[in-house]
């Protein structure tokens, strides 16, 4: 089952049935229904078996700690999925409460919302300058940027004029960064995107949160906002 929420939803925590907690049920009534006819076959087995030859001790205490096994599994199986459907729901409700807020996610998708865009990037280290590009679609660059990198994380924020000075139409574009050190060498960056949550879905296990036209996982989110 999936949910899903947005900027016009109230924040409520839906109910989801995985299932994996299904599939556990129906297992454990199986087993439940195995076993008591096991039980019922080695009783009446017991009842009449030769005296001269009765079962072996060694093979019935294999059978019976087997089916124990079993049973444990499933029950452990079922209570995972229960948590599992626990930890889904609180999932749901926390991104209900982000909806018309600015989080950072990694990702290299940058929203443009309302003509706007946010670049978070780290402290300096290896790297003291990092070249940001921006592309659209079709991967044609639409706006460069080299910015120094401080002494703490700092964002860089693009007001959606692409190198030719048109204003770019808002929408999801490409992210690209590269770290240069202090004597030019490429150094990795780590960049990630700062967007407003505009809802939410559940597709299947994972949790997507949508930031205008850019789609991401909850277990994306690197940064949360301070709360008011």
């Amino acid at each position: 089952m999936s949910g899903s929420i947005g900027a016009a939803s109230p924040a409520t925590t839906p109910t989801t049935t995985p299932a994996t907690a299904g599939a556990a049920r129906r297992d454990g009534t199986r087993l439940s229904g195995d076993f008591n006819t096991f039980l019922t076959l080695l009783t009446t087995q017991l009842r009449n078996q030769d005296p001269m030859q009765p079962m072996d001790a060694n093979a019935l205490t294999q059978q019976l700690v087997q089916f124990s096994t079993v049973e444990q599994q499933v029950k452990t199986n079922a209570t995972l999925g229960q948590l599992l459907q626990l930890q889904q729901a609180t999932q749901l409700a926390d991104a209900a409460a982000l909806i018309g807020r600015d989080v950072t996610i990694a990702t290299d998708r940058l929203p443009l919302q309302d003509g706007r865009a946010q670049v978070a990037l780290p402290a300096a280290g290896r790297a003291a300058t990092a070249r940001i590009e921006i592309r659209d679609a079709a991967n044609a660059l639409v706006r460069t940027a080299d910015v120094r990198l401080g002494s703490g994380a700092t964002r860089w924020a693009w007001d959606g004029v692409d190198a030719r000075g048109r204003q770019r139409a808002d929408g999801a574009y490409r992210l690209v960064v590269a770290g240069r050190s202090a004597d030019g060498v490429a150094v990795p960056v780590e960049a990630q995107a700062i967007g407003r949550v505009t809802g939410a879905r559940r597709e299947g296990e994972t949790l997507q949160l949508r930031l205008g036209a850019v789609t991401a996982g909850y277990e994306t989110l690197r940064e949360l906002p301070q709360a008011p």
